[in-house]
């Protein structure tokens, strides 16, 4: 390897490649002859067991996973970490007909594409889009030993998001002419019986498939909180996403690599304007008033999250971070263009990874480093695919669908063969 490079950079460049090959496709195989080899050092450098004293509680990866993707919360960025475990694993997913479960409706197991318990002969592995949770439905799908696992966001943020995503969807934003008017009276706007309008209260409460209407009770929100915790073994905090990683890394039992990622679906920040004024702190907190329940839940796992870390321990937590942080600037810079600066998408080269547009602002991506030999750019791929096209992917993959179904235009407009599917997303559930 040393005669194929003369400078040091292309040295590590070269070495950053073969790490990938070894990982993406030796690896793998490894991972089904554990029963053979020692578990723990089934990765060529990140070993899913952080030590030997911990090595009962690393058998083998998980690979029956149900991810409930809330809204708003960097669970883009989860799932693709998900598809891309699943993928090189040749794992069986359960997909949605469309781009969700049916939502916002409650799940039923019907809407999972090739559900049919008569002629159904494969377990399905891996669960994650969009749903409003339903578990004794979801238990119809995934197997009894299905590791559960969810992510949540400051109300406050989550709002400010929200209103961005989903002004033209949610009754009770479409009447206000920035979010500092819907937050001066939310009630005067605000309509439970409106469809779309969970968007506008408790939208974590009303994901995890809680009756998000009712007005805030110590005992409701205990309730909820406990039927929460029933249901999921681990939450994450979108505000301290690596630590997450790190601690899903560890729960999941899975080498570092499969949750190294880049972010996705981030909306372009922009300074205050008359549509989007930058909020006061004191606005903020009448948002989590507002949402009382969903900050119940934040304040109650964020306790339970840090308390997590302790028992982790900081300083292995602080030294894990630092490596996820230092593997995802290796990758970025072999595999993005302009050292991983995120672009609008009309500025994509590529037009298969332009993400979906929806709200007043941008939603961002990447383009690849260009000159990437074909085993690399996969892997680098599938770090940036969006999510609606890796879900379409997939579903060829597994069903021989048709190619592609979510494809754009050279103006990044959906082309009209494709508008039927690209307004079930647009229209976020209503079916």
């Amino acid at each position: 390897f040393i005669e194929l490079c003369v400078t040091q950079s292309q040295c590590q460049a070269l070495s950053v490649r073969i790490t990938f090959l070894y990982l993406f496709t030796v690896t793998p195989i490894f991972s089904t002859l554990q029963h053979l080899t020692d578990p723990c050092r089934a990765y060529l450098f990140h070993v899913c067991c952080p030590t030997r004293s911990q090595s009962a509680l690393c058998e083998k990866p998980h690979t029956h996973v149900m991810f409930l993707k809330t809204h708003k919360t960097a669970s883009s960025t989860v799932l693709n970490i998900l598809c891309r475990f699943g993928e090189e694993r040749g794992l069986r997913f359960a997909l949605p007909l469309g781009y969700q479960f049916g939502y916002p409706l409650p799940f039923k197991a019907k809407m999972v594409k090739g559900n049919n318990e008569s002629n159904r002969t494969q377990e399905f592995s891996i669960m994650g889009h969009h749903m409003r949770f339903n578990k004794s439905e979801v238990e119809k799908v995934m197997p009894p030993d299905t590791f559960y696992f969810s992510i949540l966001r400051d109300p406050a943020l989550l709002a400010e998001s929200s209103y961005t995503y989903y002004k033209a969807v949610a009754p009770a934003f479409k009447q206000v002419q920035n979010l500092s008017e819907f937050i001066d009276d939310p009630w005067h706007h605000y309509d439970p019986r409106l469809r779309n309008n969970h968007y506008a209260r408790n939208l974590l409460w009303f994901d995890f498939g809680l009756p998000h209407d009712a007005n805030f009770t110590a005992e409701l929100a205990r309730a909820g909180e406990a039927e929460v915790r029933r249901s999921f073994q681990l939450v994450l905090l979108a505000e301290h996403f690596d630590q997450s990683m790190v601690l899903l890394q560890h729960a999941l039992c899975w080498p570092l690599d499969a949750v190294v990622s880049f972010r996705l679906n981030a909306r372009q920040q922009r300074a205050g304007s008359s549509a989007q004024p930058v909020l006061s702190e004191e606005q903020r907190q009448k948002l989590r008033e507002w949402n009382a329940l969903d900050w119940h839940l934040y304040r109650a796992f964020n306790q339970t999250f840090w308390a997590q870390v302790e028992r982790f321990g900081r300083e292995r937590m602080d030294r894990e971070v630092g490596a996820l942080r230092s593997r995802r600037e290796e990758l970025a810079q072999l595999c993005l263009q302009d050292n991983g600066e995120m672009i609008q998408a009309r500025h994509i080269k590529d037009q298969a990874i332009q993400p979906f547009q929806s709200g007043l602002d941008p939603i961002l991506g990447y383009n690849l480093s260009p000159g990437l030999d074909n085993a690399t750019r996969d892997i680098c791929l599938k770090m940036v695919r969006p999510e609606l096209q890796y879900k379409d992917m997939l579903d060829a993959k597994q069903y021989g669908s048709r190619k592609q179904q979510y494809q754009r235009s050279s103006s990044t407009q959906p082309s009209p063969k494709h508008t039927k599917r690209i307004k079930e997303t647009r229209s976020l559930g209503r079916r």
